[in-house]
């Protein structure tokens, strides 16, 4: 009876699996070539935007539950989203939001990163307080479980060194930074940094770790070989998430409770100016080639903006779903200025 029930339950996973691709499937519109990818970790979707016509196309896509991030394959053949929740991965065509397959067992996938060289693939479970670490198959963009680390507590963002054997960890709950030996899975230090840590950026070189540092309202600049903050750049209240500027100079960082970006000089470690005028809760970025536009998520206004770059203005605003977090697009093809720019 135990066998048949389980077999049974196992059926019916398989079943509601095949089924979801199905409606995911049917769901996606037809291709554009510069579709912004929005995920809206509230109610389990993504939003298409497309890019030309700062429409939305189409109805929103399902996902499993909570989509936090989302990053492309190390090929770029594929977009994965983690859904933390469901505890699953979606990888889905990073220009039409169509599925292309889910990977369930996943567990607690949170924010999820490789290593420079594609052969780790990392999740961070924050709610499980632990780091799952894998090998990854770039043939069948397939990611092995090597190991799960636990690392208490609530681990957040992640940053990667050069050398692919070492990612640094954010640790929300304990306030700290975690440095991480991938080849052994081990810890290699820990260091406290403030309250709330998130995001990480590491400067040209890798000189420097910066930290945003959400319960305060600033970024701390670690000296990671020594373990040592040196510097507090002053921001703004809930200093979150980063995003280069593509320039070698700036990275922007988001400001969820001030609801401003400030932009930081990587060489001499200032703020030289914020972004103003926002919606609540900035969140990620994405900068367009060109490097003339940004685009952020507002997690606390269900609405997605783009930012002149020229003039540090919000121009447009774009509704999406509840709580949107991570944002994408492919932006190698050129397209049209944005609508009022």
């Amino acid at each position: 009876m135990l066998i048949s029930f389980l077999t049974r339950t196992a059926r019916a996973k398989q079943l509601a699996g095949v089924l979801a691709a199905a409606c995911v499937a049917a769901a996606s519109p037809a291709v554009h070539a510069n579709d912004v990818i929005v995920l809206n970790s509230g109610e389990a979707t993504l939003s298409l935007i497309d890019q030309a016509t700062e429409q939305i196309v189409g109805t929103r896509i399902s996902t499993g539950k909570e989509p936090h991030h989302l990053m492309l394959t190390p090929d770029s053949r594929s977009l994965i989203v983690a859904d933390s929740v469901s505890n699953d991965l979606m990888f889905i065509d990073p220009k039409t939001g169509k599925l292309q397959k889910r990977l369930e067992g996943v567990e607690d996938p949170y924010q999820l990163g490789f290593s420079p060289d594609g052969k780790w693939f990392v999740t961070t479970g924050l709610r499980l307080d632990r780091l799952d670490i894998y090998s990854y198959d770039s043939k069948t963009e397939t990611p092995t479980l090597v190991n799960r680390l636990p690392l208490a507590t609530m681990p957040s963002h992640m940053a990667f060194l050069k050398d692919n054997k070492t990612v640094f960890v954010t640790l929300q709950v304990s306030g700290e930074v975690a440095a991480v030996d991938l080849p052994t899975q081990t810890v290699k230090w820990k260091m406290k940094v403030g309250d709330t840590p998130a995001g990480l950026w590491l400067t040209p070189g890798e000189k420097y770790l910066l930290v945003g540092m959400t319960g305060e309202d600033d970024v701390a600049v670690i000296d990671w070989r020594t373990q040592k903050v040196v510097k507090r750049i002053q921001t703004g209240k809930g200093a979150h998430n980063f995003r280069s500027l593509d320039d070698g100079v700036h990275v922007a960082v988001s400001n969820r409770v001030a609801s401003t970006i400030s932009i930081i000089d990587e060489n001499t470690l200032t703020n030289v100016g914020d972004i103003t005028g926002l919606l609540p809760g900035p969140d990620d970025m994405e900068l367009t080639s060109d490097k003339r536009y940004m685009w952020v998520t507002f997690r606390f206004a269900k609405h997605v903006g783009i930012i002149d770059m020229n003039t540090r203005k919000l121009i447009k605003t774009i509704a999406v779903g509840r709580s949107p977090h991570g944002i994408f697009f492919d932006d190698r093809a050129p397209v049209t200025a944005p609508n009022g720019a």
